[in-house]
């Protein structure tokens, strides 16, 4: 089969070859660059019968140049880039790399946790501007309420690692997961939003979550509150929480995720809040999380030619 793995994976070349090697009887094309138009993609995937993507959009007038294709590997948890209409119409299976981040991204909602309680990226600048602690006195982690938006995997494992913490975990979520019920309690979102210290959100953004943090709901967090983000920007109206952090009204922000993808424009009001820490959607980026995705991609690939196919996200009903 041709295989056209048509961006770079982030790995090394001996990695991928490692990684390649039950798929070493096929026909593999690897670009190590981004096609710069639909044009060059057209060009790399036309003979392709599988295609390895990560995030970079994959319109409907590219898959449909692509009269072989059978099955995308995608090298990211989303597919919303890709032109789901057409993959149907031509009866292509798509499959994603669910799972390979969930540690990475708990991890950096703790970790901005920390940073926000106990004002780690103040600290760092007052040490190099000669200065003493005053005004950085910060709080603990434990013993606090943590609320979490969305106990999927990788709301689950915040959980976990909060509660190693010493926090009393609370959550919501559409359905109710038994690993989370292990952890904590189900609530209401408003209850949730009342009664938590700490909010952190790992729900995906559909229609239904667009601004589900809007004014009346951000309104509703204790001014002594804060707020972690590593999901998706418009979950939250942003520009309410950055009036809500200038006003103190709330006490703090961690956020990996906004409204655009990163770099911000200069505008943003966020960037005027002190009492805000950003990152720039690195939640997900790990040497470890980067080189998982790469085997999973690959492991679908396998899996799908064994009749197996696993992590689908749009089926086909052959190949």
């Amino acid at each position: 089969m041709k295989i056209v793995i048509m961006e770079p994976l982030g790995i090394s070349k001996e990695n991928l070859d490692t990684l390649l090697l039950p798929l070493n009887s096929h026909n593999i094309q690897v670009y190590d660059t981004k096609a710069s138009d639909d044009d060059e993609m057209i060009e790399r995937a036309k003979d392709a019968e599988i295609l390895i993507i990560a995030n970079t959009p994959l319109p409907g007038n590219v898959i449909s140049k692509c009269p072989h294709l059978k099955m995308i590997s995608v090298a990211f948890v989303g597919i919303d880039h890709i032109d789901q209409e057409v993959c149907k119409k031509q009866n292509i299976l798509i499959s994603n790399a669910a799972g390979y981040c969930d540690d990475a991204v708990a991890e950096l909602a703790i970790g901005l946790t920390l940073s926000v309680l106990r004002n780690i990226p103040r600290g760092d600048q007052y040490t190099r501007q000669l200065k003493t602690k005053d005004g950085i006195i910060g709080n603990e982690l434990k013993g606090k309420t943590f609320g979490i938006i969305g106990t999927g995997a990788i709301g689950t494992r915040t959980a976990e690692i909060a509660k190693a913490f010493g926090c009393r975990i609370i959550g919501c979520n559409r359905t109710e997961k038994e690993a989370f019920k292990a952890l904590g309690d189900y609530t209401t979102l408003d209850n949730l939003l009342q009664t938590a210290d700490i909010v952190s959100l790992h729900t995906p953004l559909t229609n239904e979550t667009k601004h589900l943090l809007n004014q009346e709901k951000l309104d509703l967090m204790k001014p002594s509150a804060i707020l972690i983000n590593t999901a998706r920007g418009p979950i939250v109206d942003n520009q309410h929480l950055a009036k809500k952090l200038q006003e103190h009204t709330l006490a703090g922000a961690g956020i990996d995720v906004f409204d655009i993808e990163p770099p911000l424009d200069a505008s943003d009001a966020l960037l005027t809040c002190e009492t805000g820490v950003y990152t720039p959607h690195v939640a997900y980026a790990t040497h470890e999380s980067i080189l998982r995705r790469a085997s999973i991609v690959i492991e679908n690939i396998v899996l799908w030619m064994n009749n197996e196919p696993t992590r689908v996200m749009l089926n086909a009903s052959h190949h």
